[in-house]
């Protein structure tokens, strides 16, 4: 039976190259950006997931678990751990809706709503990093948005 060489082989069209996939520069930027905020995210004490989720409690305490997982674009199976360990830190509370007893409320803590305070050292972090100026960052974020919501399946 006759082996190919693997030396002698017919390129790949333009189109199949990594490097012309957006899928791998958004892969290779979201690994990059989450390298990046690693050792930021050590001195407050919060993974990255754990992270987002804060970043919405302090935009807005009280969130449900629903209404949080649709804000993260996560599911309740994998929200509902990482909330247990905000919990378990003390940072969040998980409370029953009292009107719908179905519904659970996500509260901060007096120390979540302190952490915002060291949190807020992050963004120059990375907005200094980038090498990007603000309206360059707004400009890609809003093109990112845009981009996800146009390939997102309708809700």
């Amino acid at each position: 039976m006759a082996r190919s060489n693997p030396t002698t082989h017919t390129p790949s069209p333009v189109q199949l190259r990594l490097d012309n996939q957006v899928c791998f520069a958004l892969y290779s930027a979201s690994l990059a950006m989450t390298k990046l905020y690693k050792p930021l995210l050590e001195t407050v004490g919060l993974t990255y997931p754990q992270y987002l989720v804060m970043l919405v409690l302090w935009e807005q305490d009280g969130v449900t678990v629903s209404e949080l997982g649709e804000r993260l674009f996560l599911d309740s199976g994998t929200l509902t751990p990482l909330l247990k360990r905000l919990e378990s830190s003390g940072l969040i509370a998980r409370i029953r809706d009292a009107q719908d007893e179905r519904r659970v409320r996500i509260s901060l803590t007096a120390p979540g709503r302190a952490l915002r305070d060291k949190a807020e050292a992050i963004p120059p972090c990375v907005l200094e990093a980038s090498q990007c100026t603000v309206p360059e960052l707004t400009a890609l974020t809003g093109q990112l948005k845009t981009f996800r919501d146009r390939i997102q399946p309708p809700r």
